[in-house]
């Protein structure tokens, strides 16, 4: 059984990495081809690396960053041929390189990635590889294996944006609602260390929450430039569009959290449908996640977020103290950027929760989001 599951998961993650290989292939294929017999390059060694080197960085990174890396990698190529060719090869040549294909980098407001792609090709250059033919001919050489790597990425063979976002939008959204369902079971027992664990796991996932939207930015690139995927653009919007949504929400709960940490350290009342209240809108973030996944509207993610919200209003009802009032207000606020994230209207998210929760005949005045500023 053992032994199953590690085939399985090694499946997984040579399909995982298909794509990739693939994109590798090819352009390091294509960058020697045009290197070689349509620029009439007798070893063009570096064209095919600064492909491989530019796919391999770049997985999940944004055009801007990958262009970088192509610009580092020829850059460093160039500044090490310059130097061995002037003064020529040594230790001392070697931290010239360097320094210089750092300073170039940096005087040019180049990221970690250039810094890092342009001293280390020039430390290749210069160490392992000794000069043949014109100057400056191993430069064009690794902006040819860039600018080849750039189109496979983007036009040939480009990575599907669904899949990337989807890939990483599942770990932050099983972050949440694991989360979300650890604070239920600790506020339900009046356990302050399980409700402290949660929210330390909710502030964690703030991690994965960030690698979500970094992936969303690099799928709307992808399917601007790839026209192979513009169809995808339609599948994307839930994802491009609930995004922030998700992450207000997030923030508004780890707020509710401490609140309730408080609420048990000062033991105020704790109606058993406050803990509920949040089990629910874990169930909630849990269908929102297999929704998205399967690109169908989110109807059960919102009938169950606005069930959480009903809940924390009876809470409020069966009487509970100035935290557990701030606990029923978060929830409010959370549950309506559920509702947004589903795609429902802000001004329509606001009538259903006042709805839910049984306060639509009072009046409606707007109030500060705490979780959004907030350092929870």
């Amino acid at each position: 059984m053992i032994g199953a599951d590690r085939l399985a998961t090694t499946l997984t993650r040579a399909r995982a990495g298909l794509m990739l290989a693939l994109q590798s292939g090819l352009a390091a294929g294509l960058a020697w081809w045009v290197a070689h017999d349509l620029f009439d390059r007798p070893v063009p060694f570096f064209a095919p690396i600064a492909a491989v080197i530019t796919l391999g960085s770049s997985v999940g990174q944004r055009l801007r960053r990958t262009s970088e890396l192509v610009v580092g990698v020829a850059a460093g190529i160039g500044i090490g041929d310059g130097i061995i060719l002037l003064i020529g090869a040594g230790p001392l040549q070697i931290g010239l390189i360097v320094l210089l294909a750092v300073l170039l980098a940096t005087a040019v407001g180049g990221g970690a990635p250039l810094i890092v792609q342009s001293a280390s090709s020039a430390v290749l250059v210069a160490t392992l590889t000794a000069s043949t033919g014109q100057p400056w001919t191993r430069f064009l050489d690794a902006l040819v294996g860039g600018g080849i790597a750039l189109i496979v990425m983007t036009v040939l063979l480009p990575l599907n944006p669904l899949t990337v976002v989807r890939r990483a939008a599942d770990p932050a959204l099983r972050a949440f609602t694991g989360g979300l369902h650890d604070a239920a079971r600790g506020l339900a027992a009046a356990d302050t260390d399980t409700l402290q664990a949660a929210l330390e796991r909710l502030r964690a996932a703030e991690v994965s929450f960030a690698a979500f939207r970094t992936a969303i930015e690099a799928a709307r690139e992808n399917v601007a430039f790839a026209p192979a995927r513009w169809r995808a653009r339609g599948a994307l919007a839930q994802y491009v569009d609930g995004a922030p949504q998700i992450t207000y929400a997030l923030r508004n709960v780890r707020v509710l959290l401490r609140r309730a940490l408080v609420a048990l350290q000062d033991r105020e009342p704790v109606p058993e449908t406050l803990p509920e209240s949040i089990r629910l809108l874990g169930d909630a973030v849990e269908l929102l996640r297999h929704e998205w996944d399967r690109g169908v509207e989110p109807v059960a993610a919102r009938e169950r977020a606005l069930r959480a919200v009903a809940e924390s209003g009876r809470a409020y009802q069966e009487g509970v103290g100035y935290s557990g009032g701030v606990v029923v207000a978060q929830t409010r606020t959370a549950v309506s950027d559920l509702l947004r994230a589903t795609g429902v209207e802000h001004s329509e998210a606001t009538r259903q929760v006042r709805a839910a929760i049984g306060w639509s005949g009072r009046p409606h005045k707007p109030r500060r989001r705490s979780g959004r500023s907030g350092t929870a």
